[in-house]
């Protein structure tokens, strides 16, 4: 009876602790519970003796809240506030750009599942349809990549032209100023489209529609800036480009080192106030075509004729092109790749002050600016790119596996091909989950600082494990450049997208997790900010608010263990059948990841932003879990079909095994051993519970990716397929058509050849007109295959120059 009596006790307590409860509810629900067995209980004086003085401990401590303010509150208060680094005006602007999301439910460890499913279903509209279908159609159809790339080394000009006349260059600008005022999830997918054809128009195009002035304009110039100049970008009659990096600031923007200085000077023959600007910067797309600049400097007032502080901070402007001191025209060649893309130099640049973006109030702003419109390129372009590269590699490395041949097989048939073929397919259809999802949210008017971050770190690593693999299996045929080449440009391509808008090091050691944890965190931010004011009320919010932070901890600390010791059955799941499972899952990890990261705040305060592998780890961890999330979204929003099933389980089987990881190798390194060896327990109780998709599953989905399908086609949706039947990609879609038309006809062909009807002299053909002699095909069946010998032929040959290499023989 007595242990009876613990138990309920036990249970009552962590059930309480699970729940976070309100302090009132959980100090009259355990006194209740402690008066009946002190009453009617068996449980002994000792141990009656015990349990109450605990509670009592407890209870003194989160119900009298003065004496708790002055015995623990203020003495933690003034050591932190020695110990605890202030958070910097750049740090600070970093922070608080743009908006958190759905990533937030995901640390707190309390998904909201059903939120999650309830958000619109990002589509697009008949207009963003027809756009892709005509418009994006037809461009693609004037482009051709080798030509742009190895013999004009830009795009051509009829191309330009079509581009501004078809006003790509204004998808996002609102009709009013005479832009298309198009979806993100339209940008996104209209430059998939042209990247699937030439990843040079593609960044051409979607610069412009991303990080530059018009996005800044939209969202913060006056409106004589927009009337001016948002009709003039929306049809190409300006040219934009936003320089930001210098040779001293990469991903250190904050360091930067072009300037200003607020000053008197002559502009259009009139005496004005206005800024002396200085500027080096590289790398920047479309500079050496641009008409106008947007440019980040700071800006410096040493003559007070603004006020009387004198560095006024990062600021942002519009220069243009054509003023006295602008350099621009030489170009960088990235990757051999020909977008437009090159230095621009600027040495005492006198413009007046209304060329500030935003005006003079927005002097100083430009930091936050910059973070804010940072989360539209990393939420748009740089995955589109990199879905565009795996919807390329899923389509023609599925068909060339199934086409191509060694020791008599289709090389698909190898399990080291399957195994890349199973990674290609199960990233592709991850990505464009999270394309889909990441977009939608802008869609929805939300600036996803974070998980923009997410999105365009781990597509563009995805992208890059997808076209490795791409290359492996293509083998000799990718790695010959030539007009047949249609993987080698993307292949380069991929460490672009990893490099810019944040290199993916930095994104991942730094930017996930380390705003994510100020951004998301239900009491971090706040408790900053009042630990670095004294203040008597700021400290009395802060007493109340280290209580409610103890409970959320010790809320994710036993909600942890449950879920560990039940493998997640106990959770609730927001759908039934075989996905259920994986809500759960998530749930559970999502709790882990909640205490691991307050443990590790708690245990290194300040210097964890210094602890670069801790916060990747928990990073890494936040990041799998947002991406799984868009998994199971992305299936419900169409509408659940049993073919996704599969790609499903091995997309969210993949998340969780790399949730895994992540926490293992931090919990091994963790600066106090003894600790991660007991959350470690308290999170893996019985040691791992995630394996990698097994090999049963990665040929289920290996399978679809080898002979056309509804499922294919929507995988590979919006990849630019050619008329041409001479272009290299159709002729692969062709083949591998006719292979599988042809197949029970090959198959009596090697029937012949195991039984020695027809000899194993000869080539293809000679073998095939064999057959046909003895009768084991028809002439008809003859002819097919040998039609079929030459198309393939025609797949796998590589392209052949002349010995300077300037002419293309084949």
């Amino acid at each position: 009876m007595a242990i009876l009596e613990v138990a309920i006790l036990l249970a009552v307590v962590l059930f309480l602790t699970y729940a976070y409860v309100a302090v009132w509810i959980w100090t009259a629900t355990i006194a209740v519970v402690l008066v009946l067995i002190t009453v009617f209980g068996k449980l002994g004086f000792l141990a009656l003796t015990v349990f109450w003085l605990l509670f009592l401990a407890a209870a003194a401590f989160a119900n009298l809240n003065q004496q708790r303010l002055r015995y623990f509150t203020h003495p933690l208060l003034k050591k932190l506030q020695k110990t605890m680094p202030s958070i910097s005006p750049t740090e600070r602007e970093a922070i608080d750009a743009g908006d958190v999301w759905w990533e937030k439910d995901l640390f707190c460890g309390r998904p909201k599942w059903k939120k999650l499913l309830g958000y619109p279903v990002p589509t697009l509209s008949t207009e963003e349809e027809s756009f892709l279908a005509n418009q994006v159609e037809t461009l693609c159809g004037m482009l051709d990549d080798w030509k742009v790339i190895h013999e004009d080394r830009d795009l051509p000009p009829a191309v330009w032209e079509y581009l501004k006349k078809e006003r790509f260059f204004g998808m996002g600008i609102p009709k009013v100023y005479g832009g298309r005022e198009f979806s993100a999830l339209a940008h996104s997918t209209v430059v998939i489209k042209i990247a699937t054809r030439c990843i040079s128009a593609a960044v051409d195009t979607m610069v412009p529609n991303s990080l530059g002035p018009a996005e800044l304009l939209l969202h913060y110039g006056t409106e004589e800036q927009k009337s001016y100049y948002l009709p003039k970008l929306a049809i190409g009659e300006e040219m934009p480009c936003f320089a930001l990096t210098s040779p001293e600031a990469g991903s250190d923007a904050g360091s930067i080192t072009d300037f200003g200085v607020i000053c008197h000077g002559e502009y259009e023959g009139k005496q004005v106030l206005g800024m002396r600007l200085t500027w080096d910067k590289r790398y920047i797309t479309l500079a050496p075509v641009a008409t106008v600049l947007g440019l980040a400097f700071r800006l410096y007032d040493p003559d007070h004729l603004l006020g009387a502080k004198e560095d006024l901070g990062i600021t942002l402007c519009l220069v243009p092109t054509a003023q006295p001191g602008v350099e621009i025209g030489h170009r960088h060649l990235p990757m051999n790749l020909s977008f437009m893309n090159g230095p621009t130099r600027g040495r005492d640049v006198f413009l007046p002050l209304d060329a500030i973006i935003g005006g003079v109030a927005r002097i100083g702003q430009g930091w936050r600016m910059l973070m804010e419109s940072l989360s539209v390129g990393r939420s748009i372009s740089l995955p589109a790119l990199s879905a565009a590269c795996a919807k390329l590699a899923y389509r023609t490395t599925g068909a060339y596996a199934r086409v191509r041949k060694q020791f008599n097989t289709s090389i698909s048939n190898f399990e080291g091909v399957e195994e890349a073929l199973g990674s290609i397919a199960g990233l592709a259809y991850t990505i464009e989950a999270c394309r889909i999802m990441t977009a939608g949210a802008v869609d929805q008017k939300i600036s996803p600082s974070i998980a923009s971050a997410i999105a365009k770190y781990h597509m563009t690593e995805s992208g890059r494990k997808i076209m490795n693999h791409a290359m492996d299996i293509h083998g000799g045929h990718a790695i010959q450049n030539g007009p047949r080449n249609f993987l080698a440009n993307a292949y380069m391509a991929m460490p672009v997208s990893i490099t810019v808008e944040g290199a993916n090091i930095l994104t991942r050691n730094l930017i996930i997790f380390g705003q994510g944890a100020i951004r998301c965190h239900p009491f971090v931010l706040r408790e900053v900010e009042l630990i670095s004011v004294q203040d008597e009320k700021n400290e009395a919010e802060l007493n109340k608010m280290l209580l409610s932070h103890a409970g959320y901890f010790m809320s994710n600390l036993v909600r942890s263990f449950l879920f560990g010791i039940t493998g997640g059955l106990l959770i609730c799941a927001p759908v039934r059948g075989k996905t259920a499972r994986h809500y759960r899952q998530l749930t559970r990890m999502s709790s882990a990841l909640a205490l691991l990261s307050d443990t590790c705040m708690m245990i290194l305060g300040g210097t964890l932003k210094r602890k670069e592998r801790i916060s990747a780890r928990l990073g890494d961890m936040l990041s799998e879990l947002y991406i799984a999330s868009s998994i199971l979204k992305y299936y419900r929003d169409c509408g659940e079909k049993v073919e996704d099933l599969d790609y499903v389980q091995w997309g969210v089987q993949n998340c969780l095994y790399n949730i895994q990881v992540a926490s293992n190798e931090l919990l091994e390194n963790f600066p106090n051993k003894f600790l991660g060896a007991l959350l470690r327990f308290i999170v893996f109780p019985f040691g791992s519970a995630y394996r990698k998709p097994s090999d049963a599953l990665t040929n289920k989905i290996v399978t679809t990716m080898l002979v056309p399908s509804e499922f294919r086609d929507r995988v590979t949706k919006y990849c630019y397929l050619s008329s041409d039947q001479n272009d290299p990609i159709r002729r692969l879609e062709t083949a591998l058509g006719e292979q599988i038309r042809l197949d029970p006809l090959l198959k009596k062909l090697q029937i012949a050849l195991r039984n020695g009807t027809v000899s194993h002299q000869g080539d293809f053909k000679q073998r095939v007109n064999a057959a046909v002699v003895v009768g084991a095909l028809t002439k008809e069946e003859g002819r097919s295959l040998c039609d079929y010998d030459s198309l393939q032929q025609e797949v796998i040959k590589v392209d052949e120059f002349s010995f300077d290499l300037r002419s293309v023989l084949t």
